[in-house]
């Protein structure tokens, strides 16, 4: 999870720097997504922005609406999309 992780920071950051946002300082796993200094715009460009490097929405496949709170559970939503199908 160490590697998904690290992706979605690092284009968090990248985010963050294309919309002149400034993130939070320790952005660890229980840093709730809205106090990290992205808004709303800059969420919308991350999940653009993962879904070009994963191929994948796990956003727009959800059955049932999820919104993660945490840097963690944004991170878990996006494990488990990327996990092959049984």
């Amino acid at each position: 999870m160490t590697d998904l992780r690290d992706t979605i920071l690092d284009s968090m950051r990248q985010v963050a720097l294309i919309s002149d946002c400034t993130l939070v300082d320790d952005i660890d796993d229980d840093t709730v997504l809205l106090q990290s200094g992205l808004d709303s715009l800059g969420f919308a460009m991350l999940v653009a922005q993962l879904e070009e490097e994963f191929n994948v929405d796990p956003f727009s496949e959800m059955e049932l609406a999820v919104y993660p709170r945490t840097l963690g559970e944004f991170v878990s939503v996006y494990q488990s999309a990327l996990q092959p199908s049984e």
